[in-house]
């Protein structure tokens, strides 16, 4: 792959939540042409009309952002692809654009989840759309980051990654600011692992505050939930010091601490009586950790590595276990030495 970023680009940008909102006018105030698809022709129109998203009301995308729910208009022609759509909806998503164009251009994914049914992480979602190009044209962004900061331009640092050099590089001068920071790191499978468990580990600090749990307990959830997500990371063959940076730890720390976090006030309202859909109801907006749950108990069953937090956190959202009795479970488990 031969590019740069400081080349004028037309970018694709598939999915108009907060995120998608903010990336693109990101990439949109760095003088790129971005053309931002979603499904729904009426938020096509709001926000073209508009130019802020309605959760993000008082920050408005530049001129040289389009909305459209033509998947044609945004995808044809475009010099990259960068996603912000959901785990669940990439692969439907990704069948959609094969059936327009031939996937030949870099595909950045900034969503962060595990395929339910498969196991895969999302960038291996996309390699299998792209045959032999996949090496060449898949790449990562991660790491703490909350829409509603950076569309602010609060100083905030990410992590992009690739199985491409030059593709990594590019990500990294494509969304670099001064106060969005962006560190390469080689590590494609630990960016994207990181990313997608610390969802899980915000729900369940969620419950725990909503409970009146405490700050003691939530550091110990954190603490003991990076632990369970560097033993089922093994089973990806990511490398372990990833989980320690931003994609892992930072993104762990960021989203179990913060009512920005969706995943988080998901818990909390879980805690507070409300179902798990009167909870996602009441957000309004995807909520990732309850689909990686799932995904991510699929893989500790196949490859037999227990992780406590993440099996309490399913029963709550997809058995009805009480948030109380599941906390109770977890305090009676047997103390084990500690192993980092």
């Amino acid at each position: 792959m031969q590019d740069t970023a400081f080349r004028k680009k037309k970018i694709g940008y598939l999915g108009a939540g907060t995120w998608g909102f903010a990336l693109s006018s990101l990439l949109g105030q760095k003088g790129h042409d971005v053309t931002v698809w979603t499904r729904d022709p009426a938020n096509a129109a709001l926000l073209q009309e508009r130019r802020a998203h309605p959760k993000l009301p008082h920050s408005f995308a530049p001129e040289t952002v389009l909305f459209t729910s033509n998947l044609r208009e945004a995808i044809v022609g475009a010099d990259l692809l960068i996603e912000s759509v959901t785990a669940s909806g990439l692969r439907g998503v990704l069948e959609q654009i094969a059936l327009i164009a031939s996937l030949d251009m870099p595909l950045v994914l900034t969503s962060k989840g595990i395929e339910r049914g498969s196991g895969l992480l999302l960038h291996e979602v996309a390699a299998s759309f792209f045959s032999g190009l996949a090496s060449s044209c898949i790449g990562v962004l991660g790491g703490p980051s909350h829409a509603e900061e950076v569309v602010n331009q609060l100083p905030t640092s990410v992590v992009c990654s690739a199985y491409d050099p030059l593709l990594m590089q590019l990500i990294h001068e494509l969304f670099t600011t001064p106060a969005f920071r962006v560190y390469p790191n080689a590590d494609i499978i630990g960016v994207s692992f990181g990313g997608a468990m610390k969802n899980i580990m915000a729900i369940a600090c969620g419950i725990s505050d909503g409970l009146g749990g405490g700050d003691n307990a939530k550091a110990a959830l954190m603490t003991r939930g990076l632990h369970e997500i560097r033993k089922l990371a093994a089973t990806k063959n990511c490398q372990p010091e990833t989980l320690n940076g931003l994609s892992g730890m930072g993104d762990l720390a960021v989203t179990c601490m913060s009512s920005h976090s969706r995943n988080y006030r998901f818990g909390k309202l879980l805690a507070e009586g409300l179902s798990p859909e009167e909870a996602r109801l009441k957000i309004g907006m995807a909520v990732e950790g309850m689909y990686t749950c799932a995904a991510a108990l699929e893989l500790s069953l196949l490859h037999g590595v227990p992780i406590p937090i993440t099996e309490a956190t399913y029963a709550i959202i997809y058995k009805g276990l009480d948030p109380r009795e599941a906390v109770r479970q977890l305090l009676q488990r047997t103390i084990k030495e500690e192993h980092l």
